[in-house]
């Protein structure tokens, strides 16, 4: 007979349910713990499973102490991972997971061309442009198309957002042509942030010298212009290019570039400037003014072989004074020493000599006296005194030598304190009393002013400023007939 309620319920009661025994007592659970207790007979991936845990924890434990011992205070120091220690090797595999699965996210040639015909095929032509349109209609439609042909990793660029970053016509209309470049540019600068990442062996977001000269190094044969350069030049030319992304980008001179600002920096767009084929696109004038053309590699190159007379490879302060045919002036070569060029290994003033990246940076600075760059280098060596600002005085000293050199060369005399006078009216600086760097930087005439007061030649331009403007504006003439 069953004892219990006659109601239908069930009839068993707890005492005389089936007891499962607890766990620990099982035959099975006691020889598997026993097997496993020392980790003996487990596989590598189990291993490494127990080690990371374990380091896990210790870092856990080493922080709450550290935050006990040192209060509210963050730490601002990690210690990197030791060479070959299984955190390192994680990292590693991490870090090239990570890069792998956002390579495979961009879109490739192929794809942009499919794009650009999905673009061209479903726009409507403006009557009174002619340029190639659509509202965002046509933009959800061409989203939808371009995701069929190319896949879910092109949905990002078709967003509400990117639609509202273009310029909108009457009809709320963006032109299809911006679009794409923009979506290009994307590509671009994601795919160089991959490969800048790549190199960046410390994973801690900034390239050393020798990692740009590499990144530099592998985009050589993607580069139209740069196909046909003679190997035993490609090492100069990469130290060569790698310098002006340091020299703008490294502001501080740590020996290390941030990668955020490498590809925010106009230097990586002059340097894919060389990606156009024809020799007819691009004129010499151009060639010459971009620094990473082969072109101006190469008068770098030879510049700095005519300067080095006694071929030390380095220049001494009066080899530098032959830079620019001489018309700089010997008070600003010696502060270009004093402030720029490190002493020798001796510490006396004499081995004091340039070496050929003090060189590069030094002509980056004169060809870019327009820059923030480029006119702080110069300002600290205008800075007689080192105290942040020019005094009348400073501005006297520096365009003695000037004076002197302009008055050699035939021209007609003129008057010290009036050119002050004119530089103040040109600065305009917030004390009256004397001239910061930021104050030049304001003027936005700032590298008018050092030329005037380091090159005669730049003097020279700037007193016949007016002819040289009107020689500029003049037509060329009309060949008779």
């Amino acid at each position: 007979m069953y004892s219990g309620s006659s109601d239908g319920e069930s009839h068993d009661t707890p005492t005389t349910q089936r007891k499962i025994p607890p766990a620990s007592s099982m035959l099975w659970v006691r020889n598997l713990r026993r097997y496993i207790g020392s980790g003996a007979g487990l596989g590598s991936e189990a291993l490494m499973e127990l080690e990371t845990k374990r380091i896990l924890l210790e870092i856990f434990k080493d922080k709450q102490q550290k935050s006990q011992e040192a209060g509210t205070i963050p730490s601002f120091y990690k210690k990197k991972p030791e060479e070959g220690s299984i955190s390192g090797r994680v990292q590693r595999l991490a870090k090239y997971r990570f890069l792998k699965k956002q390579s495979d996210l961009l879109l490739n040639s192929d794809d942009l061309a499919a794009m650009w015909n999905c673009l061209r095929e479903n726009c409507v032509i403006d009557d009174a442009t002619g340029a190639e349109k659509m509202n965002y209609e046509d933009f959800c439609h061409i989203a939808s198309v371009c995701t069929e042909q190319i896949g879910p990793k092109c949905r990002r660029f078709f967003s509400p957002s990117n639609f509202m970053k273009f310029e909108k016509d009457e009809a709320g209309r963006i032109a299809i042509l911006p679009f794409y470049l923009y979506v290009m540019r994307t590509v671009s600068l994601t795919q160089a942030r991959i490969d800048m990442s790549e190199l960046d062996e410390d994973s801690d977001g900034f390239l050393q010298s020798h990692e740009m000269e590499s990144y530099i190094l592998g985009l050589i044969p993607n580069l139209a212009q740069l196909r046909d350069m003679p190997e035993p030049f490609t090492q100069m030319y990469c130290r060569i290019a790698s310098q002006k992304f340091f020299f703008f980008c490294d502001p501080h001179r740590r020996g290390k570039a941030c990668i955020k600002k490498i590809l925010l920096s106009n230097c990586l767009q002059e340097l894919m400037e060389l990606h156009q084929e024809t020799e007819e696109e691009v004129t010499d004038t151009e060639q010459a003014e971009n620094w990473f053309s082969l072109t101006s590699a190469q008068r770098i190159c030879d510049m700095f072989l005519a300067l080095d007379k006694d071929c030390s490879g380095s220049l001494s302060k009066q080899e530098l004074k032959e830079y620019a045919d001489g018309t700089l002036t010997e008070i600003f070569i010696e502060r270009v020493f004093d402030e720029h060029v490190r002493r020798g290994k001796s510490g006396s003033g004499n081995s004091r000599e340039m070496d050929f990246d003090s060189f590069l940076d030094f002509v980056l600075a004169l060809e870019n006296k327009d820059t923030q760059e480029g006119l702080t280098y110069l300002f600290r060596c205008l800075d007689l005194q080192g105290r942040g600002f020019l005094t009348t005085a400073d501005i006297h000293s520096l365009f003695r030598d000037v004076h002197q050199k302009w008055i050699e060369g035939g021209n007609y005399e003129l008057c010290i304190e009036d050119v002050r006078d004119e530089i103040w009216d040109m600065v305009k600086p917030s004390d009256p009393l004397k001239i910061t760097l930021d104050d030049l930087l304001g003027c936005k005439q700032g590298g008018t002013v050092a030329s005037m007061l380091i090159d005669v030649r730049g003097f020279w331009a700037h007193d016949n400023r007016e002819n040289l403007l009107q020689e500029e504006e003049e037509p060329p003439e009309e060949e008779s007939q």
